[in-house]
């Protein structure tokens, strides 16, 4: 470009000497313009490229084309700017995190040192990084974060910086699971394994030939065999929930059609046990954001508790409630039976895996010890809880608390099934 500037500044000199001899005032006219060309051409170029950086400099909002990247993506994804401020971000990371208002730095929604350290580094480096984040409210979470410098004008540093989360808490769940189920499970097969073997090994020898003791002892093995069945048919549905208890449900379900249900499943337990299994809605429907399978795992757990543990006080009840906690509107669904009720330092860990107040009882009423532990992990996904209120002598209430449906939970509902 310099050589042929200096080749078209030549030509117009010679052009001017060869004017001069005839026309004296054109040619001073062609100096003069050569001397503002040669002037005037660097200095526009150099205008030019000062103006496209001010206005990269300047751009502060992402295009339409790295938004609608984003949008593309299942997975949750911001763009920040290097002040680490939110400029965009994706409708699924609205369902995964909430509303983040734009402009708002990222500290205000994420407080991991290791996140805002890994992505200042990206920033600082012009590199791809990646980080960890560990979440434990409202729900546990855990989520590999990567961050990417998004490409800016050649020569100049990135402006933007795509931060997308990848969510591993199925996996880090799946790892937990298994070291808690070597633990527990070995536990408490060990029991029913233990009196098979003896049983099989009498039956083998002295019990040979004696038809009375043969079907005792048979009768007792069919017993512990279908123990340790229930024992694994719940600790496989305890394992599905807790691999998506991170999900929250998006459809809703009618708490007086599934307890209504539920109530006609147990009542032949009820009759049996000489129990009055006493239901009063009060209105024709309750609706909550719920899976309807799931509350009737949750409500079949609670009544069927209450009338094996609360037999002694003739009946259970079933009641719906609206009320509100901490100036939010709930729904109540209590069961309450008027047995023996739980002493009060037990009431913390009922909800542990094979937790039992009393062993002998619970294994005598073929109880696993994980009812409860599925409940609770069911009301979880539900963004629910178990309220437990338990008077020795007076019988105990289980209340599954739930929050009552709006209108962003419709919307939230729409915005995912849009992203994905």
């Amino acid at each position: 470009m310099r050589r042929k500037r200096l080749t078209f500044i030549a030509a117009l000199s010679l052009l001017a000497l060869a004017v001069l001899h005839t026309q004296a005032a054109v040619a001073a006219a062609c100096v003069f313009g050569i001397l503002a060309a040669t002037i005037y051409w660097p200095s526009r170029n150099t205008a030019k490229r000062a103006e496209i950086e001010s206005r990269a400099s300047e751009r502060v909002w992402p295009d339409r084309g790295m938004k609608a990247v984003l949008e593309a993506l299942q997975e949750p994804a911001l763009i920040v700017d290097r002040e680490l401020l939110i400029r965009y971000r994706n409708p699924v990371s609205a369902v995964a995190f909430g509303n983040m208002a734009l402009a708002d730095p990222l500290s205000l929604r994420f407080r991991s040192p290791e996140l805002l350290a890994s992505i200042e580094a990206a920033i600082k480096n012009t590199v791809a990084t990646t980080a960890t984040l560990d979440e434990r409210r409202p729900i546990e979470r855990h989520w590999v974060v990567e961050i990417l410098p998004v490409p800016s004008y050649q020569g100049m540093l990135p402006t933007f910086f795509v931060v997308l989360f990848h969510d591993r808490t199925a996996e880090r769940r799946v790892e937990r699971m298994r070291s808690d189920f070597v633990a527990n499970a070995s536990h408490e097969l060990r029991t029913p394994l233990a009196s098979l073997s003896g049983f099989i090994e009498t039956l083998q020898g002295p019990a040979r030939d004696d038809p009375a003791a043969r079907d005792q002892f048979l009768a007792i093995m069919r017993e512990q065999a279908t123990r340790m069945s229930r024992l694994i048919d719940d600790l496989l549905s305890l394992s599905r929930i807790e691999m998506r208890r991170h999900v929250p449900p998006m459809a809703r379900a009618d708490l007086v059609s599934v307890i209504s249900k539920v109530r006609s499943q147990l009542k032949p337990l009820a009759d049996d046990l000489g129990l009055s299994l006493d239901f009063t809605p009060g209105e024709d429907t309750v609706q909550v954001v719920g899976d309807e399978d799931e509350l009737i795992q949750v409500f079949a757990n609670l009544i069927e508790n209450a009338c094996k543990y609360g037999a002694d006080g003739a009946r259970v009840e079933i009641f719906l409630n609206r009320t509100t906690e901490r100036g939010e509107a709930v729904i109540d669904a209590s069961v309450r039976d008027f047995g023996a009720g739980i002493p009060a330092e037990h009431v913390p860990r009922l909800t542990e895996r094979f937790y039992r107040v009393d062993v002998g009882n619970s294994r005598s009423k073929r109880g696993t010890g994980l009812g409860l532990s599925i409940v609770r992990n069911i009301l979880l996904r539900h963004r629910s809880r178990l309220i437990v209120d338990s008077v020795v002598g007076r019988g105990s209430t289980f209340t599954a608390r739930f929050p009552a449906p709006s209108e962003n939970d419709t919307q939230d509902q729409r915005m995912l099934e849009t992203s994905i």
